[in-house]
């Protein structure tokens, strides 16, 4: 009975200890030790895997596979593309991989560039406002993992269904309301988007007009993750471009872009990698704003 309790023990005294070593982003080498273990899950998000080259092993051995894409990680509500499932629907898809609350998720996309990392920082995000802090993404994603010699196999794994249940953080999540009462508070708006649309030059063919919200500041999301290196920004690097646009440290700021897709990659640059937690994100951006032709748009190109 003595060497069942104190083994209890350990296991309790362990699973903390798996998720302290693992920060926002995990390298290669900590997927390739701790793949496996019990209450780690290792998220493949990557689409169109079998159109890739990859041969007989194109999976991580002992992921659970939901394209970004296609598995249901966001939806069309009330005519905005790419919002949050409804609290039912988005946690049924994460419950139905396997994952529960005691879980440690590790979210690998293919490591592209920072538009494909994106649908990484974007579940990460849906993670982190459904009140599971225990996640991760695998830094440069599978570009990373291969480099580095991980294990390959041919099947995901098929998982036994779970039960995961929301604690919603709403400060994470800002609506249209809190938007324009930001715009009014004089609160930063950071615009995840391309100079180009965030200018006016261009502009997403879900966006109604040309421009941003008016006072908002451009950190693009490509200088946030490195496409060459697979790499996503440093906090040095993270903190150098806050302070470029007059974001001050822990200063409170709302992330947006076209459709919470590109303001995920900045929310987690400066939430996660910087440590502002004063930090949320518009999940209906630019596509909601502009819907309603009464909110203001700024745009900068003169065109």
């Amino acid at each position: 009975m003595r060497i069942a309790s104190l083994a209890f023990t350990l296991s309790v005294l362990a699973a903390p200890a798996l998720a302290a070593d693992a920060g926002p982003l995990v390298d290669a080498d900590w997927v390739k030790a701790n793949a496996g273990k019990e209450n780690v899950v290792i998220l493949d998000i990557r689409d169109k895997v079998a159109e890739t080259e990859l041969g007989d092993t194109p999976y991580i051995e002992g992921a659970v596979v939901a394209p970004y894409a296609s598995a249901g990680w966001r939806t069309e509500i009330d005519g905005v593309p790419g919002k949050l499932p409804p609290l039912d629907q988005i946690t049924k898809l994460i419950g139905d991989l396997g994952i529960d609350n005691d879980d440690h998720v590790v979210i690998v996309p293919w490591g592209t560039d920072s538009s494909e990392f994106g649908g990484a920082t974007r579940i990460y995000w849906t993670f982190k406002y459904l009140g599971h802090d225990d996640v991760s993404i695998l830094d440069g994603g599978w570009r990373q993992y291969d480099a580095a010699g991980g294990a390959r196999t041919a099947e995901a794994v098929t998982p036994e269904p779970a039960t995961f249940t929301a604690d919603p953080q709403e400060d994470l999540l800002a609506t249209t309301e809190e938007v324009v009462a930001a715009l009014e508070a004089g609160t930063k708006l950071v615009d995840g988007r391309p100079a180009e649309q965030f200018t006016g030059k261009s502009k997403s063919p879900v966006v109604r007009a040309n421009g941003t919200i008016p006072g908002s500041v451009n950190i693009q999301h490509s200088d946030l993750y490195s496409a060459d290196y697979a790499t996503f920004a440093r906090p040095e690097t993270v903190k150098a471009l806050s302070e470029a646009v007059g974001l001050a440290t822990g200063e409170e700021n709302i992330a947006f872009c076209n459709t919470g897709h590109w303001a995920s990659v900045a929310w987690f640059g400066l939430s996660e990698v910087l440590g502002n937690k004063n930090t949320s994100m518009y999940d209906g951006s630019m596509a909601e704003w502009t819907a309603d032709p009464a909110r203001p748009v700024e745009n900068k190109s003169g065109s």
